[in-house]
């Protein structure tokens, strides 16, 4: 079976300690609940997460959705966001994780990636070496998040076009937003293979999109 690889990169930097992580976690938690619900995406949806404050880690490597539990996931006190650092990781384990195609066997389709952040990248320099690498990783989709008011969405701008705000970084944003992840990720299982691009479903009130 070919899978649909998603890779999700949360920021895990201090300032979202307390409240923002919580709620992030249990967004993840509703957003693999809703998947598995649907037949088709428990048979080729794999997920991966990358945290990224001082220290990146891939926290969970690509797993299928019903082999999926989400481990731990935990913030320092303070420190800076190496979201290009994130990135890089993310480059190397595509490398590995993800099947490429061969004369004899198709490989797996294009994956989806979703970045959500509460700042800027720190490694700034990192992060736009990074960026052409990212791109040439075809992904299907890249979708940021600048969650809160200190988000900031001209680096992400760079990245990708899809680039969404969150204004507030409570449990219901938190939670629309993941709701909104899983039916992206729901459209992409059922599209790939039959468009060059995804065309996203509308997001809902609280998600807003960067013109």
């Amino acid at each position: 079976m070919r899978h649909l690889p998603v890779y999700i990169l949360i920021d895990t930097s201090g300032s979202m300690k307390g409240e923002p992580i919580e709620s992030v976690k249990v967004g993840l938690s509703d957003m693999i609940a809703t998947l598995r619900q649907d037949p088709y995406a428990l048979e080729t949806v794999c997920i991966s997460i990358i945290t990224f404050d001082r220290e990146v880690n891939q926290i969970l490597p690509l797993t299928e959705l019903a082999d999926l539990q989400i481990p731990n996931i935990i913030t320092p006190d303070s420190g800076p966001t190496f979201l290009g650092k994130a990135l890089e990781m993310l480059c190397n384990r595509i490398e590995v994780e993800v099947q490429k195609g061969t004369p004899e066997q198709k490989g797996d389709w294009r994956p989806l990636l979703f970045i959500m952040t509460d700042g800027k990248p720190a490694d700034i320099q990192i992060y736009n070496n990074v960026i052409p690498i990212v791109k040439s990783k075809n992904f299907a989709s890249i979708i940021a998040c600048a969650a809160g008011p200190k988000a900031k969405i001209e680096p992400l701008k760079k990245l990708t076009d899809q680039v969404f705000t969150l204004d507030t970084m409570d449990a219901t944003s938190f939670k629309k937003f993941f709701v909104w992840v899983s039916d992206v990720i729901g459209v992409g299982g059922k599209s790939v293979g039959t468009t060059d691009s995804l065309e996203l479903p509308g997001p809902p009130a609280e998600v807003n999109i960067v013109i």
